[in-house]
């Protein structure tokens, strides 16, 4: 452990980090900088190609190992197995970023079906459940770990288009209250709430949408996935050591209440 907390704060060295969704969007940024960190990183996302190209990429910038895993979140049993070949390969995880996300279009609620609807839930809250479960029970018999959450703006401030994504975002401040008190004293878990980014994703937005951050957020403008870094890498190191069952917002200083 470093000195300083500041010096804590990008020290990673010796740890193993694992990052679902972690082979594009603000999830490779995540991936990238806790190499550059010093740690090692376990990629999770559901397309094998996807993550090896990130974990060839990544290794080749920092020297760290980088391993690629297919995990779709939403299976029980591919949580299981994310659990399994961590620790067969490294034989520890000192923190976990749950990332993974999707936000699926309906056309309108009352004809959302039951297969989108638990679909959504499934990607956002299930698998979140079971790999902190999974994973932290694991670290509070290592003696000690970390679990990042990742929710939204739409836990908080949910449009009619998201109202079953913003529900299971809602429902992962109340995972990360419930983990935070059951791991502690030894495991600590916290949740980043992002804004909008700047992802792949962004390139499906209209105009519009950039015109409504500008007259909505503080900063008039939605982020570039490196600016969730600086938030992540906080709650993830030791300079958080008495941060625990907290949301971070990192949403470019959007007008919402903090539920």
């Amino acid at each position: 452990m470093s000195t300083f907390p500041e010096q804590q704060l990008t020290d990673f060295a010796g740890r193993v980090v694992v990052v679902t969704g972690g082979s594009r969007g603000l999830g490779r940024s995540m991936v990238e900088a806790f190499a550059r960190c010093g740690a090692d990183v376990v990629v999770a996302s559901r397309k094998l190609p996807s993550c090896e190209a990130t974990a060839t990429e990544v290794a080749e910038a920092t020297g760290r190992r980088i391993l690629p895993v297919a995990c779709h979140v939403g299976h029980w049993d591919q949580c299981d197995a994310l659990v399994e070949a961590t620790y067969a390969e490294f034989g520890r995880c000192d923190v976990l970023v749950n990332n993974a996300g999707s936000s699926p279009l309906y056309p309108s609620l009352v004809e959302v079906s039951p297969e989108l609807f638990d679909k959504t839930m499934a990607t956002n809250l299930r698998g979140t459940f079971r790999l902190s479960a999974a994973f932290g029970s694991r670290m509070v018999a290592d003696g000690g770990g970390c679990i990042v959450n990742v929710s939204s703006i739409s836990a908080s401030a949910p449009t009619e288009v998201e109202a079953i994504y913003g529900a299971a975002k809602a429902g992962v401040h109340s995972l990360t209250e419930s983990f935070a008190r059951a791991y502690g004293p030894t495991v600590r878990v916290n949740c980043l709430q992002p804004g909008p980014f700047l992802t792949d994703i962004s390139t499906h937005w209209p105009e519009s949408a950039h015109e409504g951050f500008r007259q909505r957020l503080a900063l008039q403008r939605a982020g570039e996935a490196d600016e969730i870094v600086g938030a992540a890498l906080y709650l993830a190191s030791d300079a958080a050591s008495f941060t625990t069952g907290s949301v971070l917002k990192v949403d470019g200083g959007a007008v919402y209440g903090t539920g």
